[in-house]
């Protein structure tokens, strides 16, 4: 292996690159504050994604679509105070770059600047290559995404897996070749057939990372409040959870209530 992960200080597109050609798998979660940031960086992740995932995970939103580009900005912010190694990927919202490529470059602008980010990531394959090449002109990191694209939630009607029908499959394959070759430096792959995301994978040089893609892609992504725990309603066949904070978190609040009540804390040790 030409990279030394341990000796990097901070995980770059470069770093990406080496990790793929050298067979290593990339590690991303996504982070929305300055503190689950701090302890997920230390623990050594490679790429961290502020995801308009907020908009469900933090604001209570049925989808993503609400979250907007200075709520965005908010939390990259927290999450770039709370980081030293760790790539920084910061999703553009829904109607920031849709449509309008000198809107997209003005929001990729107000990220990169705002919050320190790293990169931006959009959704979408050859609608909105004008966005990615007008973005990419200011020096400005983009990652993909493509498979399911959760802003589009509305048009596809479910989140059912995508690109099964050989239509769709062969539009993701050429998708995939154009944004690579428009310069994104990464591309993530949702909720396809794992045999389509290994051949995605193997037929571009840019990493590719996966969710609910199976194993043969460059990395992988989950969302950290899934992933831990402490989101329980999400079930999907591709999350492993990693912990029950759910479990040990209402343990511990169900605790301090009992021992408020019980007049026990705090107790003569615990007071000035």
């Amino acid at each position: 292996m030409s990279t030394n992960l341990k000796n990097v200080k901070r995980v770059t597109t470069h770093v990406l690159q080496e990790m793929k050609a050298d067979g290593v798998k990339i590690a991303m979660l996504t982070a929305y504050d300055y503190s689950l940031a701090r302890l997920v960086d230390r623990a050594g992740i490679d790429v961290i994604l502020v995801g308009d995932s907020a908009s469900n995970v933090m604001a209570g939103h049925e989808t993503t679509l609400p979250i907007t580009l200075d709520q965005m900005i908010y939390h990259a912010c927290g999450v770039v105070r709370g980081s030293e190694r760790a790539l920084i990927v910061v999703d553009l919202p829904f109607g920031t770059y849709q449509g309008n490529s000198k809107g997209a470059l003005n929001s990729a602008i107000r990220i990169m600047k705002e919050s320190g980010a790293h990169a931006v990531k959009l959704e979408g394959g050859k609608e909105v290559l004008t966005s990615i090449e007008r973005i990419l002109t200011a020096g400005i990191p983009v990652m993909g995404h493509l498979g399911l694209t959760p802003q589009s939630i509305y048009k596809f009607g479910t989140y059912v897996v995508r690109a099964k029908e050989q239509e769709e499959a062969d539009r993701l394959r050429a998708d995939a070749k154009l944004l690579e070759e428009a310069g994104c430096f990464a591309l993530v792959l949702e909720k396809i057939p794992a045999k389509l995301a290994a051949e995605v994978a193997a037929s571009v040089q840019i990493p590719v990372i996966g969710i609910g893609a199976g194993a043969g892609v460059d990395g992988q992504v989950l969302v950290l409040h899934d992933m831990l725990g402490i989101n329980q309603e999400f079930n999907p066949r591709f999350l492993r959870r990693y912990a029950d904070l759910h479990g040990v978190i209402t343990g511990a609040v169900s605790g301090y209530i009992k021992d408020v009540r019980a007049k026990d804390f705090p107790n003569n040790e615990e007071q000035y």
